[in-house]
């Protein structure tokens, strides 16, 4: 990229995540560099505190087109992601994971697909995954689970090679390991996403970071995520309902037994009543748990003077 194309508004920025990546660095650089010669750009580099030869590598292939950030330790893929999304100055940003299973040469594209299509979002679908078994089969059915739990018919949620326009991206809000759900994050800001068939490589140097840990947390975050998606802006009919439902339920209990001790019968420590009681306490609890969480939320939108919409274009005449 020569000086004379820093002058202009960047088209893109291509922001790659990586840790004890090195030998990935040139020849990614590289790709990356060839596939967007035509474009102006710029490439971030987040360093997730590699503690090998990764940020050494990096400032030996410095230039203009270059921006590396090196944080302290190692601290995700989500946080990472976030700074360098945070970096970027392009109208249109590409994330992709640094080392060579993504193929940078699918960004010109995927960049004309979101451009064509009046899209927010474009993600990548990996057809013919270089993966083993071990990393394919979890993915599947972590990939089904999310889709059907959140709504949001994504192929491949495992595919960090998506393009965004600019405000959709920096508005994501990632933190913990939310960058799996990026395209449900995004569905909540009201962005447009479609798919498209992406190129996938098999690792050729360095080791996988994937680990069966991470299918569980998974799981846990998709519990945030169904909230996020359903509940978020009305806490109170996930908490107030559930707790409607214990309490009468545990009303009917306590009135059935009730009326066995009219009846002259003993009904101290019996099972049902114990657990009448518990579905009073409980459903008490969720109705209480409920309100506050209301009152959070309209505190959340109101002293940050944010609302709970978005505005996708404004017409004047």
């Amino acid at each position: 990229m020569d000086k004379s194309s820093t002058m202009k508004a960047l088209e893109i920025s291509v922001v790659v995540c990586v840790y004890n990546e090195a030998e990935n660095i040139t020849p990614m650089l590289a790709q990356i560099r060839a596939a967007l010669q035509s474009y102006t750009y710029e490439i971030i580099y987040v360093d997730d505190g590699s503690t090998d030869e990764t940020l050494n590598n990096l400032q030996d292939q410095a230039a203009s087109d270059l921006v590396i950030l090196e944080f302290r330790k190692n601290y995700g893929q989500s946080h990472a992601l976030a700074a360098g999304i945070e970096e970027a100055r392009g109208e249109f940003i590409a994330t992709m994971d640094g080392d060579l299973q993504n193929d940078p040469s699918d960004i010109p594209m995927m960049l004309d697909l979101l451009k064509s299509g009046n899209w927010d979002l474009v993600a990548g679908i990996r057809q013919k995954r270089q993966d083993n078994v071990i990393r394919t089969f979890p993915s599947k059915i972590a990939n089904m689970i999310i889709r059907r739990s959140s709504g949001v018919a994504i192929q491949d949620y495992g595919c960090t090679l998506k393009i965004f326009r600019q405000e959709i991206a920096k508005d994501l809000g990632l933190y913990g390991e939310l960058h799996r759900f990026i395209p449900v994050l995004a569905h909540l800001e009201g962005a447009r996403i479609t798919q498209v068939d992406v190129k996938h490589h098999a690792r050729q140097f360095g080791e996988s970071k994937y680990g069966m840990g991470r299918t569980i947390r998974v799981m846990s975050d998709l519990l945030l995520m169904v909230f996020l998606k359903k509940y978020l802006q009305r806490p109170m009919h996930l908490f107030g309902n559930s707790g409607i439902v214990l309490f009468l339920i545990g009303v009917v209990i306590n009135l059935y037994m009730l009326w066995l001790k009219f009846q002259g019968q003993d009904i101290w420590g019996k099972p049902l009543m114990l657990l009448g009681i518990l579905l009073l306490l409980a459903g008490i609890q969720l109705i209480t748990f409920g309100i506050f969480v209301e009152l959070q939320m309209r505190t959340y939108y109101e002293s940050q003077g944010k609302v709970p919409y978005r505005i996708r274009k404004r017409f004047t005449f």
